[in-house]
């Protein structure tokens, strides 16, 4: 799972489903920003036994402490939220990639946003992968190569109170595709409460609800 996205809702009820019944829980990065509690959401995570935490796009930029795109609302986001955070000493130790069965594990490649529909040349995939970054759920197939999306745990792209992960089964090599509803209204009060930004509010209360 990954792109938790500062969603504590969304992380807590994720463990309360599904307990500790894991043998490894890889997440494959963008635990902060956008939502109110990134550093709840890494304390967490960061004390999970057999864990693996993997860096994202939103580490790179908080540890090099400047946001590195140029989207007018992921920006704002970034400037409230970055500055309120503890971790970064935390987030230097985070790898970008895990190794897992036939996998490799990481948080996008060819370092774009992979959707369904992405053109993508076969040339240009050698390994399968398992990813985020997109917060879109799907499997795909790159020539002989293999592509899993686990969508967003804390953003999902098409309906913002939905979270997504996958359950892989390294045995059978069977994949299964998790989602959950979660109450969005509490995310949006905190944010609120903290006084986050017009436009960043206005983000979260204009997507689409399941």
């Amino acid at each position: 799972m990954g792109d938790v996205h500062g969603n504590l809702l969304s992380l807590e009820k994720l463990f309360k489903i599904e307990g500790g019944n894991y043998d490894l829980l890889i997440c494959h990065g963008d635990i902060v920003n956008y939502g109110p509690w990134g550093n709840e959401c890494v304390e967490l995570l960061r004390l999970k036994k057999n864990a693996i935490l993997l860096k994202g796009n939103h580490e790179d930029d908080f540890i090099k402490k400047q946001y590195s795109g140029t989207h007018p609302v992921a920006k704002a986001f970034f400037n409230f939220c970055m500055p309120n955070f503890l971790y970064f000493d935390y987030l230097n130790t985070l790898s970008v990639e895990y190794k897992l069965d036939m996998f490799t594990i990481q948080h996008t490649i060819l370092d774009k946003y992979i959707f369904k529909d992405t053109l993508i040349k076969e040339n240009s995939i050698s390994q399968n992968y398992i990813i985020g970054h997109s917060h879109q759920q799907y499997e795909r197939f790159i020539g002989n190569y293999r592509i899993i999306n686990t969508g967003s745990l804390g953003q999902n792209r098409e309906y913002i109170n939905i979270a997504n992960y996958i359950i892989y089964d390294c045995e059978s090599q069977l994949i299964e595709y998790k989602f959950f509803q979660f109450d969005i209204d509490k995310l949006v009060n905190k944010m609120e409460s903290m006084n986050y930004e017009p436009i960043c509010l206005d983000y979260y209360k204009q997507k689409k609800r399941l």
